[in-house]
C-alpha cells in the first residue's frame, strides 16, 4: 500500500559565510548547519534543507584573480580543506541524527576546471548519495567562476519524490515543469539571492506544477525569506525577516495527482484535437 503518512520538512535559513579563505567563518557556519539539524529532527522533520552556498558562497571580488576587476576567479583562495571538514562533520551528524541532509557547497574539479556551484544530498546514513549542479547560470557566474551542469537530479526519501535548483534557476520555468514531468511531489530551491520576485516566482512554479517547493535562501534575505509553498501557491510556512540562522518546518503530504495535474497533462498532449472547429466560417471572421 502506499505510504500516505504527512513527510515532514525543514527549510533553514542561514548566516552563510561569503569568505573562502576564512576557516573560521567556515567552523561558524558548520556549527550552525548542525545546531539547524538538530533543531530540524527535534520537531520531527525527515529531511532539512540549506541554501546555495551554505557553507560558502565566495565573494566574486574576493576570488577574483584581481580584485581590482571582475575576471576570472582564483580558486587556491578557496579553503578547500576547511570545507571538506565541515562537509564531513554534516554527514556524520546527519548520520547520528538519521537526518536527510540538502546543503549547497562549491564542488571541486579537477584543475584547470572550475569547480561546480552544487547541492550535496546526504542521506541518513551520512552518504552523499547524489549532487545537483546549478545548470542556469549567471553572466558572472559562468564566464569567470563555475562550469555549468548538465542535468536534472532527483531521489526519493519514504516515497517522496525530490528534484533540486540553485541560484536564479527559479527565471527559468522550463526547469519546473522537467521536474513536473518527473513526477516529483517537491522541489528544492536553494538561492542567495534577496529579491521579492524569488519569492512570487517560488509561489508561481508551485501552482503552476502542482507540487511543493522548498525556497532556501540567506538570512539576510529580509526581501523574500525562506520558506515552503504548496502546491496550491500559498506558503504553507516561512521564516520571518530574521538576521540570524533558523529553520521553519511542515508537514507535506505524498499525494500529487490532484484534479489540476493530471488535467493538465490531458491539456498539454491531445486533450484539445478533437473539439477543435476548423470548417466553421464564423470561426475565420472577427466581427460578433
Amino acid at each position: 500500500m502506499p505510504n500516505t503518512s504527512p513527510f515532514r520538512i525543514s527549510v533553514a535559513q542561514l548566516d552563510a559565510p561569503t569568505d573562502p579563505r576564512d576557516a573560521a567563518a567556515f567552523q561558524r557556519v558548520g556549527h550552525d548547519v548542525r545546531r539547524l539539524m538538530t533543531e530540524a529532527r527535534d520537531q520531527g522533520a525527515r529531511l532539512i534543507h540549506f541554501c546555495e552556498g551554505a557553507l560558502c558562497s565566495p565573494n566574486k571580488r574576493i576570488l577574483s584573480s584581481d580584485p581590482t576587476i571582475m575576471t576570472d576567479a582564483d580558486w587556491s583562495r578557496f579553503d578547500w580543506a576547511a570545507q571538506r571538514d565541515q562537509l564531513e562533520a554534516i554527514r556524520k551528524h546527519a548520520a547520528a541524527l538519521r537526518l536527510w541532509t540538502v546543503v549547497g557547497a562549491v564542488h571541486r574539479l579537477t584543475e584547470p576546471h572550475r569547480p561546480h556551484n552544487s547541492l550535496y544530498v546526504i542521506d541518513d546514513h551520512g552518504r552523499i548519495v547524489t549532487r545537483y549542479d546549478e545548470r542556469m547560470l549567471s553572466h558572472t557566474k559562468v564566464t569567470y567562476l563555475y562550469t555549468p551542469g548538465t542535468s536534472p537530479i532527483t531521489f526519493d526519501v519514504d516515497e517522496v519524490r525530490f528534484g533540486c535548483a540553485l541560484g536564479m534557476e527559479s527565471q527559468y520555468p522550463e526547469l519546473f515543469a522537467e521536474y513536473e514531468r518527473a513526477d516529483v511531489h517537491c522541489v528544492l530551491l536553494s538561492t542567495m539571492d534577496n529579491d521579492a520576485v524569488f519569492g512570487l516566482q517560488t509561489q508561481a512554479h508551485a501552482s503552476t506544477n502542482s507540487y511543493w517547493i522548498s525556497y532556501a535562501t540567506v538570512a539576510v534575505a529580509v526581501a523574500a525569506p525562506s520558506g515552503i509553498a504548496g502546491p496550491d501557491g500559498h506558503w504553507a510556512t516561512r521564516c520571518g525577516p530574521d538576521t540570524t540562522s533558523v529553520t521553519a518546518t511542515v508537514d507535506i503530504d505524498r499525494e500529487h495527482e490532484n484534479l489540476a495535474r493530471p488535467w493538465r497533462r490531458t491539456a498539454r498532449a491531445s486533450r484539445y484535437t478533437t473539439p477543435v472547429v476548423d470548417d466553421d466560417p464564423r470561426a475565420q471572421r472577427s466581427s460578433p
